[in-house]
């Protein structure tokens, strides 16, 4: 989805159109969905944040066996 966000006002708009057409209003319906990602969309502006993590903690170091023992010789 290039260039465009899910505001509140789209998902709004969505489960308005869906709860007068009759459609699904379950909690994984796709009005549920729309609020999710306009509720994400409005957090992430909010903080300044992307909204996302990335998988790793920036604490993981592969293990190639070329580093130095963290042990002191005596």
């Amino acid at each position: 989805m290039p260039g465009s966000k899910m505001t509140k006002s789209d998902s709004s708009r969505i489960q308005s159109s869906q709860a007068k057409g009759g459609g699904d209003m379950s909690s994984r319906g796709f009005a549920a969905r729309a609020q999710s990602a306009g509720d994400r969309s409005s957090s992430s502006q909010s903080s300044g944040g992307s909204g996302f993590t990335s998988g790793t903690s920036g604490s993981y170091q592969s293990n190639t066996g070329t580093s130095a023992s963290s042990g002191a010789k005596k």
